[in-house]
């Protein structure tokens, strides 16, 4: 039987039985289950604590993953600790910590999640994107433009959860799986990946909280944890008390609350700390905001009565009220300052690390990056945001060829132009992604 139309059975069950346990998952991870997990590896993912790539992984790939079948099934199995790692956060200043686990990690965790992903696809709600299957930032992004007009939203609550993934209730979470997931060795292993430690400068730290950010594993579980946490509990207990209309966007641990009246809001702002504080979380005190946001406060974000902010940051875009070219008012969204400010950083510090490369390799890598900027930031509206990019890479190039000789300024505005008309022309913003109905 295929990997796929495994997982359509246990789909089925598990969505014509949304209150049962699944006691016996742990016999699929068979040579064939293990073989698919295997080839949905990134090829080029980066080697644990161990130093071991998937291609080394895969010179005895039968060998392997029957000796690694053998040691998850008799409990032998022991999760290696993460290599952790630390990538620029915000404005460059602070880091976020990342786990990378070996590949064999990696295809244990992958397998798991191959079991896991058919049940709780079932229980997932639609206000989920983070991390899901054929979901994307973008379908958040036009889910919360859709539901903020049509629902006259006049408030946003934006929550930021401190410290979520470093911080996330072993005990609980087991509670929450335990819902739905009885297996003793599937939970066996998601106790071991929770426990396995750190490796960072050659030292292991052990954790006793958190997830084990950088597997595949991670966003699953924080998903089934903020599934109960937060999706069911709003839909459920919340949305049924409210006054007025009121919809929930989440991605990961992002999430923003949209309202249409103004004691609505100030409840829930209210209920959320001691909501998440019964999970073992706490929600972040200043960058936790309820904002005014209506068509009537519209303004340049922040421009709103007596000062007040009438824009909202989410999922790296800024959103605020101004005008269709109809003239009607209409949600807009442009690049957040800072996301535009670290990524502009971090293109100079690419250019400054390969300073020397040869300069059709340099345009080939910057034509990769702007187009991958555009991929993403690429959406109706936000042309203003694009240009300003790509200007800056533009004098950030010129800044950095200029660099390269003992001559300081060789490399002319007009010499400069001339190599980006007739030679090295670095592609112009676009939009990928329209996320405005026609009517807009």
């Amino acid at each position: 039987m295929s990997v796929l139309t495994t997982q359509l059975r246990i789909a089925k069950v598990a969505g014509e039985r949304p209150e049962a346990c699944f006691t016996a998952l742990n016999h699929y991870l068979d040579m064939d289950w293990m073989k698919e997990a295997y080839h949905r590896l990134r090829r080029k993912s980066a080697p644990g604590v161990d130093g071991q790539d998937v291609a080394d992984y895969g010179e005895n790939l039968e060998g392997n993953l029957q000796d690694l079948i053998d040691r998850i099934k008799s409990g032998r199995y022991v999760a290696p600790p993460v290599r952790r790692v630390h990538i620029p956060k915000g404005d460059g200043k602070e880091t976020r910590p990342i786990g990378v686990p070996t590949v064999e990690d990696k295809l244990v965790q992958r397998a798991v999640v191959m079991l896991l992903e058919p049940i709780y696809e079932q229980d997932f709600l639609d206000c989920s994107y983070g991390f899901r299957p054929y979901r994307s930032a973008h379908q958040a992004l036009e889910s919360l433009w859709k539901q903020s007009m049509d629902n006259k939203v006049k408030w946003v609550l934006g929550v930021d959860i401190k410290s979520f993934f470093d911080t996330l209730d072993h005990a609980k979470l087991r509670e929450i799986i335990g819902h739905r997931v009885k297996d003793g060795v599937i939970r066996r292993m998601i106790g071991k990946w929770l426990k396995a430690g750190v490796m960072e400068h050659g030292l292991l730290h052990e954790v006793d909280e958190g997830t084990p950010q950088g597997g595949v594993i991670s966003p699953m579980l924080s998903n089934i944890f903020l599934h109960e946490v937060l999706d069911k509990w709003f839909a459920e207990s919340v949305k049924p008390r409210l006054h007025g209309r009121a919809f929930l966007i989440r991605y990961a641990d992002d999430f923003v609350i949209g309202f249409e009246r103004e004691d609505d809001a100030r409840r829930v702002l209210a209920v959320l700390p001691k909501r998440f504080g019964k999970y073992g979380l706490n929600l972040h005190p200043t960058k936790t905001r309820l904002v005014p946001f209506s068509s009537s406060r519209k303004g340049v974000c922040g421009g709103g009565q007596g000062g007040e902010s009438t824009s909202f940051d989410f999922l790296g875009f800024t959103h605020y009220w101004g005008k269709s070219r109809q003239g009607r008012a209409v949600i807009k969204r442009k690049t957040a300052h800072k996301r535009l400010s670290r990524s502009l950083k971090s293109m100079g510090q690419w250019m400054r690390k390969h300073l020397h490369w040869p300069i059709r390799e340099q345009w080939v890598k910057l034509k990769q990056k702007l187009m991958g900027h555009y991929g993403y930031y690429g959406i109706t509206g936000n042309a203003e945001c694009l240009e300003q990019y790509y200007d800056a890479v533009k004098r950030l190039w010129h800044k950095w060829l200029n660099r390269r000789s003992r001559q300081r300024g060789s490399m002319s505005w007009e010499r400069f132009g001339i190599l980006l008309r007739e030679h090295l022309p670095l592609p112009r913003p676009r939009v990928v992604h329209s996320i405005y109905s026609a009517k807009a």
